[in-house]
């Protein structure tokens, strides 16, 4: 848990909100309350909460629609306070969004232990996201060496995080070599693949894109290009 976690009350009852909130704040959050809809909708945009604990019966709207504007514009965990133990109320508010429904009366600490579970689910669901999100940019980028990397879908090359400008053909020649690492192409391999078979140059021109490929990348004799003698080219 996160001391910066910020928690919103929108509550009618101002006790209510006394005892959470000195119960919460004794816990390391930040704590703001609301006492009617409207002002939480504004607390939410001005105070920006990691979790919301809504009261069902608000004196000016439903907490049923406050979770349903919640739950649509901002994303944000709910907690429901509700004065019935009605099995039909839970089932409404968590199809609108509600993560946990708390009865009233409770036990402030079980308000705490509930608070906390909301925000290590909604913290775990969160480094998911970012684990697939990271894995599926990976899809993307070939990595060459431990400083040199090729982003596919923009055409990049990346050395220790800096842009290397290629021409088309080279990126073409260095992208063709890093997705067959170790295997070895000849010059005429080369110039097909690269140039198409109908380019009128010769194996010179190979030649030529390579020294300047190792020149860019900056590796000099000890490049990740190897020349393989009488042959043609691989990558290490």
């Amino acid at each position: 848990m996160l001391i910066q976690n910020k928690i919103l009350l929108i509550e009618d009852e101002l006790a209510i909100c006394d005892i959470l909130s000195y119960a919460l704040s004794k816990e390391g959050f930040t704590v703001r309350y609301a006492l009617c809809g409207e002002e939480g909708i504004k607390c939410i945009e001005e105070f920006n909460p990691h979790l919301i604990i809504l009261d069902l019966m608000l004196p000016d709207t439903s907490g049923f629609d406050i979770c349903k504007r919640v739950t649509l514009d901002y994303k944000i965990p709910i907690i429901m306070l509700t004065a019935r133990n009605d099995i039909v109320d839970k089932v409404l508010g968590l199809e609108l969004g509600a993560d946990d429904f708390i009865t009233k009366p409770f036990d402030v600490r079980e308000v705490v232990a509930r608070v906390k579970a909301a925000l290590r689910r909604k913290q775990r669901l969160q480094e998911i996201i970012n684990e697939i999100e990271f894995n599926k940019s990976k899809l993307n980028v070939i990595k060459i060496s431990g400083d040199i990397e090729i982003n596919i879908e923009s055409r990049s090359i990346f050395k220790s995080s800096e842009e290397i400008k290629l021409k088309p053909r080279e990126y073409d020649l260095l992208l063709i070599l890093a997705e067959n690492k170790g295997r070895v192409f000849s010059r005429e391999q080369l110039l097909d693949m690269v140039w198409n078979m109908d380019f009128d140059g010769d194996f010179r021109t190979v030649d030529v894109h390579v020294q300047r490929l190792r020149k860019k990348l900056d590796y000099g004799s000890n490049s990740i290009i190897e020349t393989v003698f009488g042959v043609g080219y691989k990558m290490r």
